[in-house]
């Protein structure tokens, strides 16, 4: 028996995210985004392009309302986020990525793309299309917001 038939699933799928996520610190930080941490950016990027209720991002990123409340406030005050009326809703507010939330997106996208491109070198376009496809698979039964 290896090491690797020791592992669980979810462990072998976290070790990549993982090496995935330092990877898009590191250039985040390397850019000059270094003034938010780990549990903000989990709430970061589950804002939409048209912006997203508290209680929504609440919901996504597995937290409280008040906790997702204090790290936007965080965010807020670091210029990647603002809030807005809901035009659907005038008692609700969205929360928006900021020009400077975007920047840093398009710094951690390309990071992404990047590893991505590594990991397909290194297992093979074909193993690389039937991990996304099975990974894609099991999102239908462990995303609530798919």
């Amino acid at each position: 028996m290896t090491a690797e038939d020791e592992l669980s699933t979810g462990v072998l799928l976290f070790i990549p995210y993982r090496a995935l996520e330092n990877r898009v610190f590191a250039a985040l930080a390397d850019a000059g985004f270094d003034d938010f941490t780990t549990a903000q950016a989990r709430v970061l990027q589950r804002i939409g392009p048209h912006g997203t209720r508290l209680t929504e991002l609440a919901e996504q990123a597995q937290i409280t309302k008040q906790t997702a409340g204090f790290l936007v406030d965080q965010l807020e005050k670091a210029g990647y986020v603002h809030r807005v009326p809901d035009p659907n809703d005038r008692r609700a507010r969205l929360v928006c990525g900021s020009e400077k939330a975007w920047a840093a997106k398009e710094v951690a996208d390309a990071v992404v793309a990047e590893v991505e491109r590594e990991w397909e070198t290194h297992i093979g376009a074909r193993r690389m299309r039937q991990l996304r496809e099975a990974l894609t698979r099991l999102r239908e039964i462990t995303d609530p917001w798919a």
